[in-house]
């Protein structure tokens, strides 16, 4: 489904108006770069994506239809090109340092202190769950990335990880409260999952939930979601454990919804991921032979089952605290998530 954009536009010499609606090459709200990209051929001047303000006629919350923002122009923008408006509001409750004027490039700045860009900073994304920037730099590509209060520090938990399998997160330049700077990570995502991606990254992401098995630390927050162990230890949840956060070098990305619980809950969000494909059974025994290999008493499959309904529950709590955290205008992009978690889940226990 096509998007076109309409951007509210604010400048150093304050609101300059709205734009004409305009198509972009990507039809996902979050994603700027190709906002950017159109706004700056329109107006004659960078801008940066601050936040949504409203979307009509797009699919599942994410996609298509006509999509209102709020924009920062980088320098006076083309008034020409401009229709008056009303100017958004300034602030609102609940509303993200990154989504208000000069947020991004407060970001921008701060990164400036720890690499040496060699070219202008791209917005690749930014919505209620993270703000995401690529920098060049010499010998490749470093990665700004901002999250909302309520997430994990990304940067504690890639050093528990690497502590035990350092090629399994990226590799991080500097951090600070809510916020990290990532090293470049070689390859591409693996939305289109094949077996040796599972064969990859599964047994090692295993091994290393069974060296951090124990006690929780106190900066994890224990999954809302218990389930029967199955002989199976409570251990660091990644919790978006699906493909689109892998890479094809076998790194994982995406740290900031980890979880302390049942390791199956992961695995559960893979074999959602994986259903509609020949791979579920391939997840299934590799997960499981991994398993078994740290921990020979347990019993990984019978914890297949509940670990899908468990990992459904827990997405669900976990977006209805991005919806209850979020802003009034922001609420759109997983408002549904946490009904339709549940619907899924009544599926399962009610199919034969």
């Amino acid at each position: 489904m096509q998007r076109s954009i309409i951007a509210l536009v604010s400048g150093p010499n304050g609101f300059a108006g709205r734009t004409d609606p305009i198509p972009v090459t990507s039809s996902w709200w979050s994603e700027a770069e190709s906002v950017n990209r159109a706004l700056e051929e329109r107006l004659g001047v960078p801008t940066s994506v601050l936040r949504l303000i409203s979307a009509e006629g797009g699919g599942d919350g994410s996609w298509g239809g006509v999509v209102t923002y709020h924009v920062e122009a980088h320098g006076e923008p083309n008034r020409h090109r401009l229709h008056p408006a009303e100017e958004p509001e300034a602030d609102a409750p609940r509303r993200l340092p990154w989504a208000k004027p000069g947020g991004p490039a407060e970001l921008i700045a701060w990164a400036d202190e720890h690499v040496g860009r060699t070219g202008p900073a791209v917005q690749k994304k930014t919505w209620n769950l993270s703000s995401f920037h690529q920098l060049p730099v010499a010998g490749g590509t470093a990665w700004l990335k901002a999250v909302p209060p309520f997430l994990a520090d990304e940067a504690t938990v890639i050093e528990m990880v690497a502590a035990h399998d350092p090629s399994l997160v990226p590799e991080v330049i500097a951090s600070a409260p809510h916020r990290v700077l990532l090293g470049n990570v070689p390859g591409d995502d693996c939305w289109t999952v094949k077996r040796e991606h599972i064969d990859l990254i599964v047994p090692r992401w295993v091994a290393v939930q069974h060296a951090l098995a124990g006690e929780r630390p106190p900066s994890i927050r224990p999954s809302a979601v218990p389930m029967p162990s199955f002989g199976l230890p409570e251990t660091l949840v990644q919790g978006d454990f699906a493909p689109d956060n892998w890479m094809t070098s076998g790194v994982i990305m995406n740290w900031s919804e980890v979880v302390w619980g049942h390791p199956a809950l992961d695995v559960g969000r893979l074999l959602d991921y994986c259903s509609y494909t020949p791979l579920y059974d391939h997840v299934a025994k590799v997960w499981s032979d991994a398993w078994l290999r740290h921990r020979p008493d347990s019993r990984p499959l019978e914890a297949l089952d509940a670990g899908r309904h468990a990992g459904r529950l827990q997405f669900a709590v976990k977006y209805q605290e991005v919806v209850d955290e979020a802003e009034d205008s922001q609420r759109i992009y997983h408002r549904d998530y946490p009904t339709s978690s549940l619907t899924s889940i009544m599926r399962l226990v009610n199919t034969p």
